[in-house]
């Protein structure tokens, strides 16, 4: 990975990728959605496929010369359904959200009914917030957690699930941390009628090394996407049923997207690969193992951890006995070197855009090499920051302790700056 012509032709641009290169090298990546993919991964991206069209599906192109696409994305096709154990998979989806939308557009009508997970108790945006598509176009109905366990309480959602009749159930967070009962959703969606849909964006690595049930043999439609556990490049894909392949396919394009980015079902394929190999598998085990280490010397710290603990490769951590906010503590702990967001916690009394609480994730700090003992500094490293926010010369202190640390585990050393 050679940034040379870059260098020559655009300066500025090459200041801002060689800036972020130094940021992601430098700081503690805690941000639950975000990891670092293999230089493999990077390569594939970076490709000539970038240069190509193909419009369609393998053998069934718009456009000719694509021989190599349709390689590529049966690679990447046959690769994720054997990952996940899938009768269908569609890789074009540029997107999450797009994944999502498609599967929404596939199932329902506009208006229908959906039961999903509200956003301030864990759910995502496209799981029906009112100035999101899926809240715009359908009526959605939220269950949430249960308030003196902060888990989902299956019995509420059967409740919930009876009363309003939804068309469709959806299941999935990007900020609640425990193992879901796929299971009991498909039990629940049996008893009312109702198809399910399991969003998995956040935990598919843990989904392909076994270390989450899988809810592909209970769900009609499963989307996710490649970044965050996974470990691969930004994008999405759906996973459903045979009786539904034709009709997703057909949602994705011509529906709602044209050209798929051949580049990144490249890189797609490639990291469907990796995901399918034993030291995959001996990585998510240690993202759960390192999650579950910084929660438990979080708490030693005097931090709340939401549900009292984690299941996952994440933790939300409510910032109220440390007397800061979620948008406070962000600030200062980027200040530090230390890169976590700022989330709602259940039943959280500020607003969004302040919040309670803040979301941590161990995936990009276990892809440098990280263990459970270093989740112990890093827990010392955010109490630090935290109780020393007003004081500059401290922060400064702690970051120069990161900068040691993040110089042990090196991230990209094989990525050259210079030819």
């Amino acid at each position: 990975m050679y940034l040379n012509n870059l260098k020559k032709l655009d300066p500025e641009v090459y200041q801002a990728v060689m800036g972020e290169i130094k940021r992601q090298r430098e700081n503690l990546e805690l941000i639950a959605s975000e990891n670092f993919t293999s230089l493999a991964v990077l390569e594939a991206q970076g490709s000539v496929l970038t240069n190509k069209y193909a419009e369609g599906y393998p053998y069934h192109r718009w456009y000719g010369g694509c021989k190599y696409m349709d390689a590529v994305e049966n690679l990447a096709i046959e690769r994720a359904k054997k990952l996940f154990s899938a009768e269908h998979a569609n890789v074009q989806a540029h997107s999450g959200t797009q994944a999502n939308m498609a599967v929404y557009f596939c199932s329902l009508n506009l208006g229908d009914k959906v039961l999903a997970m509200d956003l301030a108790c864990g759910g995502h945006l496209t799981h029906g917030h009112p100035h999101n598509f899926s809240g715009m176009f359908y009526k959605v109905y939220t269950y949430g957690v249960n308030k003196k366990t902060e888990m989902l309480d299956y019995d509420e959602i059967l409740y919930l699930a009876k009363k309003y009749k939804p068309k469709m159930i959806l299941a999935g967070a990007s900020a609640y941390s425990r193992i879901i009962d796929f299971k009991k959703f498909f039990e629940i969606c049996k008893k009312v009628g109702a198809l399910f849909f399991v969003d998995m964006a956040h935990i598919a690595g843990l989904v392909a090394a076994g270390i989450h049930p899988n809810p592909v043999p209970y769900a009609d439609f499963v989307s996710s996407t490649t970044h965050k556990t996974l470990r691969g490049p930004r994008g999405g894909f759906v996973l459903c049923k045979k009786e539904y392949a034709k009709k997703i396919d057909s949602f994705i394009f011509p529906g709602i997207q044209g050209g798929p980015l051949m580049h990144v079902i490249a890189a797609k394929a490639v990291c469907f690969k990796e995901a399918s190999t034993l030291e995959f598998k001996k990585y998510q085990t240690q993202i759960v193992k390192n999650a579950k280490a910084l929660a438990t010397a979080l708490e030693k710290r005097g931090f709340r951890i939401v549900c009292g603990g984690t299941d996952t490769h994440m933790i939300l951590v409510d910032l109220t006995p440390k007397g800061i906010t979620g948008k406070e503590a962000s600030i200062i702990l980027e200040t530090a070197g230390i890169t976590v967001n700022k989330n709602l916690i259940p039943f959280d009394k500020k607003p969004p855009f302040i919040t309670s609480g803040m979301r941590l994730g161990t995936a990009a700090v276990t892809t440098r090499g990280m263990k459970e003992e270093q989740m112990q500094i890093i827990a010392d490293f955010i109490d630090k920051a935290i109780n020393n926010r007003s004081n500059p010369k401290k922060l400064k202190e702690i970051k120069r302790e990161i900068l040691a640390l993040t110089k042990r585990f090196p991230l990209y050393s094989n990525l050259n700056e210079e030819a």
